[in-house]
């Protein structure tokens, strides 16, 4: 997998792995290479949403100013 610079990179690049795989046009040797490249990009956004979530979460954290730590809805 090229390095990846940012969430919506990959995102676009998994939209285009999907396209390819679902228009059914790719040798079995290809649709298996391409969907290992999905299976890491997928991987690489589940992480980054962690981390922006952790990043959200300690932002709205108790800060003696009242405000509690919540999960983002939705």
């Amino acid at each position: 997998m090229e390095e990846i610079v940012s969430f919506e990179m990959a995102l676009t690049r998994l939209e285009e792995i999907v396209l390819r795989l679902e228009e059914g046009n790719l040798s079995l040797e290809e649709s298996l290479t391409i969907f290992q490249e999905g299976v890491e990009l997928l991987r690489f956004l589940e992480k980054k949403l962690r981390e922006a979530e952790g990043r959200v979460l300690k932002l709205t954290a108790d800060l003696d100013s009242g405000w509690k730590v919540a999960p983002l809805e939705g």
